[in-house]
């Protein structure tokens, strides 16, 4: 057991941190941590004292990121050691944040380089991914703005027919490197959430509780999957048998990697650049907003932490948007 004090190595507070301040946090975000920690941070301050880290070393860390790496890895490498040491401040294992006053100035990602389909690309999309098997997988994102993880893992306990509703509680994802699904909660406390079905969203799903009994079932979902509750640090339990959608010919889930694999050769069929599987999030919460949609009933919908994450990542016009408002601002002001 390591000896908790400011005399400790910024490596011995990095471990202690991982294993038992963030054990909670989603996969993603730990493996996020764990590389920006290791390959860019530690090379300069993890053999130091944690007493001994001044603001300078970690702006050098950030400005050694400058030429190589794009400025979203350098926001990670900011967030995981903001994180890490605000740990150690709150822990009065250090006395002050080592990294106030410390900014980085490459852009994180401009709103142009989010990902979206346009209207006339949408439907595009999906006359082309409705001569596949992953169609109804792939609209239901749309209407929805799941996150892959939470459509992987959605089980039929979580749909209220009666409500017309769908419970977001938790995720599913498959360890590459182990080789094994792994549940867990959703992203963060705000991603627990309840999302109102539309029409479309309810036939797709309708459809697939209707077929559940014929589909190919592989011996995989006969699993049990343990996680926790992140609201309440409850054990919970995922019945990989439950499970709203499977791959047609394997019988098991689809992987994330054969989602977006899947997905060039659809946006190839149907001549438009090639997206990943956030980006028909991306496609949601931009349909939402120029259909007018309040950024704070969108953040509810997304499960957003922070309404400035929404409106930071969503919350960009389009053209048609711009001319609708000015509609309705003239008529407005003619009435």
């Amino acid at each position: 057991m390591i000896h908790v004090n400011s005399e400790m190595t910024v490596d011995e507070w990095y471990q202690y941190w991982m294993d038992n301040l963030i054990c909670d946090r989603a996969p993603n975000t730990r493996r996020n941590y764990r590389e920006r920690y290791e390959i860019n941070a530690q090379p300069v301050i993890g053999k130091m004292r944690m007493c001994d880290v001044k603001p300078m070393h970690c702006k050098i860390i950030l400005n050694r990121m400058e030429v190589r790496y794009a400025g979203s890895t350098i926001k990670q490498t900011y967030i995981a050691m903001g994180t890490m040491f605000r740990a150690a401040v709150m822990n009065d294992i250090i006395a002050k944040h080592p990294m106030d006053g410390v900014r980085f100035s490459k852009p994180a990602r401009a709103v142009d380089d989010i990902k979206y389909l346009t209207v006339e690309e949408q439907k595009a999309f999906l006359e082309a991914a409705k001569r596949t098997h992953n169609y109804r997988q792939y609209a239901l994102l749309l209407e929805t703005g799941l996150r892959t993880a939470e459509l992987i893992g959605l089980t039929w306990d979580a749909i209220n027919w009666k409500k017309r509703t769908l419970t977001v509680n938790k995720s599913l994802e498959y360890r590459h490197g182990e080789g094994y699904w792994r549940a867990g909660p959703p992203k963060t406390q705000k991603s627990y959430r309840t999302i109102p079905l539309t029409d479309t969203a309810y036939k797709i799903l309708r459809s697939c509780y209707a077929e559940r009994k014929t589909r190919k079932e592989s011996e995989a979902l006969s699993q049990v999957l343990e996680y926790l509750d992140r609201r309440t640090g409850e054990k919970r339990y995922l019945m990989m048998k439950d499970l709203v959608f499977v791959n047609f010919r394997t019988g098991e889930p689809n992987k994330n990697s054969s989602y977006d694999t899947h997905l060039y050769k659809v946006c190839d069929e149907a001549g438009i650049r090639r997206i990943c599987m956030h980006a028909l999030r991306h496609t949601y919460a931009t349909r939402a907003i120029e259909r007018g949609v309040p950024p704070k009933v969108l953040q509810q919908l997304l499960g957003h932490a922070s309404i400035k994450t929404t409106m930071d990542r969503y919350v960009h016009v389009t053209d048609d948007s711009m001319e609708k408002a000015v509609r309705l601002f003239s008529e407005k002001a003619a009435g």
